[in-house]
């Protein structure tokens, strides 16, 4: 039966990927793949594939890359005939000629339990706000952003070793296994459907370059978690001897003490402890600019560094 159902999916970054194989190793009738058109990447500028379109080509499926989700291309879509438009992580919002497209609507997967965390960096505004609990949602699309009915939802736990790497792993399978379950009852006319509840609705923008830097005015716990919450990518940072440091890891010592936020108040093999404007923190791993990521503990040796010294936020 599954093979009868006509799917377009939709999708671009790594966290699509397990959601195409899992529809793929169920034997859904992929009529194509719609992904963003192909852009330059890193420091080279070369132009890179998409995730999605990587793993589509494997399979020779279709790939539509279109610049535009204009009339003309909700045509195309259209002579497609599909039955159900998945889309996970495409990067555009869906306009009204494509969401009327499939009889059995456009269903999405989110990477939060909505209505919180709508919008573009549900993963990483999760653990930077120090949420405990956050999961994926599956939801029928409408015209709103992330705001159609829900259909599943599945929790999981924010531990404190987790980084918005390990978190966005975990939630991409467990869409993946979600949006399974979800178009299995879609297809047999089974499937929940609930309004999102309005005056419980959060939003996730994306991040903004400037929220990289670190700012010591902030508790040891804000700053623990936006360390983690940027790795890893892009990467928290503050400046030391006019210099850019990133912090990829970091260790909460002390969460009501005073210091002085920014100053250095030691340095050893465990790393350099800082104060902030609440407690202080042990950063553990570093990578100044221009080098390689390492323990702090590996950094220190043969630097002049020490206690007294303040990383700036600027």
């Amino acid at each position: 039966m599954k093979s009868e159902v006509n799917l377009i999916f939709m999708g671009t970054p790594e966290f699509a990927l397990p959601s195409l194989k899992a529809l793929l190793e169920e034997n859904y009738q992929l009529k194509a793949v719609v992904t963003q058109p192909d852009r330059p990447r890193g420091r080279g500028g070369k132009i890179k594939v998409s995730p999605v379109k990587g793993e589509a080509l494997k399979h020779g499926l279709k790939v539509l890359q279109p610049t535009s989700l204009d009339s003309n291309f909700s045509a195309r879509l259209k002579s497609l005939k599909p039955d159900i438009i998945v889309v996970v992580a495409y990067g555009k919002i869906l306009p009204p000629d494509i969401l009327k497209i499939p009889p059995s609507g456009c269903i999405n997967v989110h990477a939060s339990l909505l209505p919180r965390y709508r919008g573009a960096a549900p993963v990483h505004r999760a653990i930077m706000n120090g949420e405990e609990i956050t999961g994926v949602t599956t939801m029928y699309m409408e015209e709103g952003m992330d705001t159609g009915d829900i259909i599943l939802q599945e929790e999981t736990k924010i531990d404190d070793n987790d980084t918005v790497g390990t978190l966005h792993d975990r939630l991409a399978e467990k869409g993946s296994k979600l949006l399974v379950k979800t178009l299995e009852l879609v297809i047999e006319g089974k499937a929940p459907s609930r309004s999102q509840e309005e005056e419980k609705a959060s939003y996730a923008p994306p991040l903004k370059r400037e929220e990289e830097l670190i700012d010591w005015e902030k508790s040891a716990a804000e700053i623990f978690n936006k360390i983690r919450g940027m790795n890893p990518w892009p990467g928290a940072y503050t400046f030391w001897k006019n210099k850019r440091l990133k912090i990829w890891s970091s260790r909460i010592v002390d969460q009501e003490g005073l210091y002085n936020p920014g100053e250095i108040v030691k340095v050893d093999q465990e790393g350099i402890l800082v104060g902030t404007g609440k407690g202080a923190l042990l950063i553990t791993d570093v990578q100044v600019s221009g080098g390689r990521r390492m323990r702090a503990g590996e950094f220190i040796r043969g630097k002049d560094i020490g206690a007294g010294e303040v990383l700036e936020g600027r």
